[in-house]
């Protein structure tokens, strides 16, 4: 098939793009490279199959494509946040664009919704019938409502215009390509022991996530576009861990002499997040593989080559 992926370039794109180019699709990498970055798939731009355009899905573009995985949107507070009209901008014009392109050409389309679309719940953990508790005038609000609305324009063009849609709530998701500097708990920490820095935890550290390995998510991604199910569907790790035990997690494998600072906890942080994968389970018989432990060895080990490659 020949296959688009928005935000292609990213984390999560990256990943999806090498899965994809494994089992032999020709694939249309679309990024602006706002968080992106060319050296995630510099292995494929030889490749007569793969395709970079450097575009701004705020802008309409016209291809001919089989799928859309439509992934573009910055996804940590620290860049959603930097540019909050660019960010809803994304979510919204920038999801009708790409809704609007698979409807003229018929393509399948598959939405990276996210577990920001809970909020701060009130239900624990959250399950994909829950409608979420979220402040539309806080600082998270570009991101996560953005994100509602770019599930209600799926749904709809689906309604009324019968586009072929997948809809997919990701919970935090960690791995090798994560940005340094995206704000992130994983990524946060990493960067922090391997710099020999103090680790920052936000409010007492007793807030919890889960944290799923990218390749899991990945896995996840490609059995809901493949199978008869819209969705929307959770997919993330339901094992739940406090920041402070993540904190004391990363530094005893990376640095144990590491300092653990306590700073305020950010405006609408929420308490808890960990998802009810039973959708997941019954629908793609789906779920996560890959340990905690495990995960972090294989992203302590890509952040220590590329930080210490930056030092040379």
């Amino acid at each position: 098939m020949r296959i688009l992926v928005t935000g292609g370039a990213g984390f999560l794109g990256s990943h999806l793009i090498d899965r994809l180019m494994a089992q032999g699709h020709e694939v249309v990498c679309l990024d602006n490279f706002y968080t992106g970055t060319k050296r995630n798939i510099l292995k494929w731009l030889d490749n007569p199959y793969f395709e970079l355009i450097r575009h701004d899905i705020t802008e309409p573009i016209r291809l001919e494509v089989d799928q859309i995985y439509h992934l573009a949107c910055p996804a940590s507070p620290v860049h959603y946040q930097y540019n909050p009209v660019k960010t809803i901008k994304t979510n919204v014009i920038g999801t009708m664009n790409m809704l609007g392109l698979a409807k003229r050409v018929k393509a399948r389309f598959f939405l990276a919704s996210t577990s920001e679309v809970y909020g701060d719940p009130d239900v624990h953990p959250q399950t994909e019938d829950y409608r979420g508790n979220v402040n539309c005038i806080g600082i998270r609000s570009c991101y996560d409502e953005g994100k509602r609305v770019a599930e209600t324009l799926s749904f709809d063009y689906h309604r009324q215009n019968g586009v072929d849609i997948r809809v997919v709530r990701i919970f935090n998701t960690y791995g090798p390509r994560m940005l340094e500097n995206d704000g992130r708990v994983v990524s946060n920490f990493i960067a922090q022991a391997l710099r020999n820095e103090p680790l920052t935890v936000y409010g007492d550290g007793s807030q919890t996530r889960s944290f799923c390995y990218v390749s899991d998510l990945v896995e996840g991604f490609i059995r809901l576009m493949n199978c008869d199910e819209i969705g929307p569907m959770n997919l993330g790790n339901p094992g739940e861990y406090t920041i402070l035990e993540l904190a004391q997690k990363i530094q005893h494998m990376i640095n144990p002499g590491a300092e653990i600072i306590f700073k305020p906890l950010p405006q609408d942080d929420p308490k808890q997040r960990q998802p009810d994968i039973t959708r997941a389970k019954n629908w793609l018989g789906w779920e996560p593989t890959v340990q905690l432990n495990q995960g972090l060895e294989l992203t302590i080990k890509d952040f220590r080559d590329r930080i210490e490659g930056n030092k040379q």
